[in-house]
């Protein structure tokens, strides 16, 4: 069979791989994998360096499949290539990522072909898509983490990271804005390892594109500084083979290939139409399709011969060569270089290293104290000292949000000067937390910045982090309405429980700025999941751990900080943040007057709901009902833990705009208040 042949037969093995399992699940998009079957096949048969042996291969170019819809053309792809599979702990195993037995259970439970792609489910997945944009923002960070590491490990003759970027887009994703904040940073950056392929199909869910969407996409992208070049054919894999190869010797500026593609390519009744979308295209037009490929009408999931040696005869064995290639180069990097390998070998096991908690800060006894955001950026500092590959910034805030990492060779990430530890997001918030997760899933630990009313922006972003399980760290302050005379606007109120709410996500707002290094030590270790550190704009106590507990009891999410003599209270006050200082002045008025009290520190939920019963109860004993909550955030939630007979002292309402002094007593944040709240629970 001629070449030219076997290329189409490998394309219509994708095509009709999508189709069956999407009208097998009777659920699905096949639309686009029809269309964008010779793009992708392109890519990765001649293009893509990625060894289908070790999808793990640090210096393996990334391929994003943004379309999230589009899942069965990454599936079917990752298939036909034998991509194998690894397991938990990294280990590659003999296994297939995505076998043919998957394939066929597209969308159902427990299977690795979930409906939009997950990367924590299947190997070969690079992030999890589907909220369109969400890809082109991870892209836009992995592109940023190529460069970085390039720059900070590469030396004369060993270039260990010079790894390439693709990302499928849609209309869709050019819509959203994630995707263009994203897309105009990495022009401002010049990131000329990342290529965006924009199907251009002038389809969307409702209808034609038209409807919402004429824009003229080519010159926007020229205004951001990017190359821009068009493929009129989708099927014209010669033209497309050109653009990769443009995209590879560009210089200078990220590029974007707009391809003009038919959605349900081959379908008689529904290409270029919305049915080809997001619906199955029913089993009379699957015949008819698959007689338009030239394939048998009634054969499902087929894998014609000579299919998968064609893949393993392209990708498999241009992977391999060039993965065995750079292994060698590195082999001898770790001979003359020891100890940036190890620094390489650490980050990609998701290791520390040696004495990364060196150094750390300790905070004396101050009534006055310091805000929680100032002990953040010093513990910050102190860390990325410690630990070369954390890195990360602020979307035009890190002088607000201290952040700025400012000891001696830290530097800044600028257009053509990578080597620096301060990424400058601008003002894109909604991109940054895209990015910071792109940073993540290439081994880099990064964190982001802004302004925790702002995070309604990252949301989206964080919860996908949270999905994947990978260990950003998104850090927020000006916590609450102790913001001021800034007023509701940016006055966060319900933000706090909302991230409470969101599985698999720690959330710390550290009562002091003790509890602020500890938050640090738990989230720098933690590797399965992202934290959200949630900081104060205005100075709070720094508690004396002679008088009070120790501060290591952040580990436990929730602590006894001050008890009664013999520790049994008749009352408990619980707080996190700001107002843990309150509940302390509180304890110390009760105790003067006589009346049993316990605070109870809760700088992070989650992990409290981790510990076992027994500590729990230590805590929070159940024969003690007199129990206040103090919270300048929503009440909601807090009921869980001062049960039905508790008085909840927080937000009801969005704030104000006044001196923080004026807030205080206008919302109850006041000792009197406090003191009222536990007469009454005690029913004096």
């Amino acid at each position: 069979m001629s070449q030219l042949n076997l290329d189409l037969l490998s394309i219509n093995t994708i095509r009709t791989l999508a189709i069956d399992a999407v009208q097998q699940a009777n659920s699905g998009h096949p639309g686009a994998p029809m269309g964008l079957a010779p793009v992708v096949y392109e890519l990765w048969q001649r293009h893509l360096r990625y060894d289908p042996a070790d999808p793990h291969w640090p210096n393996r170019d990334r391929f994003v499949l943004s379309a999230g819809h589009a899942s069965m053309l990454l599936y079917a792809t990752l298939h036909l290539a034998g991509v194998k599979e690894a397991a938990k702990d990294g280990k590659i195993l003999d296994s297939l990522a995505v076998s043919l037995d998957e394939i066929k259970r597209f969308r159902q439970i427990g299977s690795k072909t979930p409906g939009h792609p997950e990367s924590h489910i299947t190997t070969g997945v690079e992030t999890t898509t589907g909220p369109l944009g969400q890809g082109a923002g991870n892209s836009v960070g992995m592109a940023i983490a190529g460069k970085w590491l390039g720059a900070n490990f590469n030396k004369p003759g060993f270039e260990i990271f010079d790894f390439n970027m693709y990302a499928v887009c849609g209309d869709g994703d050019m819509m959203e804005g994630v995707a263009s904040e994203a897309a105009s940073l990495a022009g401002h950056l010049k990131l000329s390892n990342l290529c965006w392929i924009y199907d251009n199909n002038h389809v969307t869910l409702d209808g034609p594109a038209n409807w919402s969407f004429n824009e003229d996409v080519m010159t926007r992208f020229l205004g951001y500084g990017w190359s821009v070049t068009h493929i009129a054919d989708a099927n014209d894999l010669d033209a497309l083979g050109r653009a990769y190869e443009v995209f590879r010797h560009t210089v200078g500026r990220p590029t974007l290939i707009v391809v003009d593609s038919h959605i349900g390519y081959g379908s008689p009744h529904k290409q270029d139409t919305y049915e080809a979308h997001g619906e199955p295209l029913g089993e009379a037009e699957v015949k008819l399709v698959k007689k338009n490929y030239g394939w048998p009408e009634d054969a499902k999931f087929l894998v014609p011969d000579g299919v998968y040696d064609q893949f393993k005869n392209g990708i498999g064995k241009r992977g391999a060569e060039a993965h065995s290639a750079w292994n060698a180069k590195f082999a001898d990097y770790k001979k003359q270089f020891p100890q940036l390998a190890d620094q390489l070998t650490r980050m990609q096991s998701g290791q520390l290293p040696d004495g990364w908690d060196k150094n750390l800060p300790s905070f004396p006894a101050d009534p006055k104290g310091i805000a929680t955001r100032e002990s953040s950026g010093k513990t910050l500092n102190a860390l990325a000292a410690n630990i070369p590959w954390l890195v990360g910034g602020s979307a035009d805030l890190a002088k607000s949000n201290k952040t700025n990492l400012t000891f001696e060779g830290a530097g800044d990430f600028f257009p053509d000067a990578y080597h620096g530890r301060n990424i400058h997001f601008g003002v894109r918030e909604h991109a940054m937390g895209a990015i910071v997760n792109g940073m993540t899933l290439s081994k880099l630990r990064a964190f982001s910045a802004t302004f925790f009313n702002f995070s309604d922006y990252m949301r989206p972003s964080m919860r996908l982090g949270a999905l994947m399980e990978i260990p950003a760290i998104y850090i927020f302050t000006h916590d609450s309405i102790g913001v001021g005379e800034d007023g509701p606007t940016h006055q966060p109120v319900e933000q706090l429980a909302s991230y409470r709410a969101m599985p698999n996500m720690l959330v710390f707002r550290p009562g002091d700025a003790n509890e602020v290094v500890e938050a640090y030590k738990i989230a720098i270790q933690h590797t399965h999941g992202p934290s959200t550190m949630v900081f104060t704009r205005q100075a709070m106590p720094t508690f004396d751990r002679t008088k009070y507990a120790a501060a290591s009891g952040v580990a436990k999410g929730a602590y006894v900080l001050a008890d009664a003599a013999g520790g049994k209270p008749d009352v408990i006050l619980l707080s996190s943040g700001s107002e843990v200082g309150l509940c302390a002045a509180a304890y110390e008025k009760l105790t003067a007057d006589g009346v049993k009290a316990r605070v109870v520190s809760m700088p992070c939920w989650e992990l409290f709901e981790q510990q076992d019963a027994t500590y729990k109860e230590s805590v929070l004993p159940a024969s003690v009902t007199a129990r206040i909550s103090v919270e300048m955030e929503s009440v909601f939630g807090w009921d869980r833990y001062t049960g039905p007979k508790g008085k909840i002292i927080g937000m009801r309402s969005f704030g104000a705009s006044a001196p923080l002094k004026d807030l205080l007593k206008k919302f109850g944040f006041e000792l009197e208040n406090v003191l009222a709240a536990v007469k009454e629970v005690l029913g004096k």
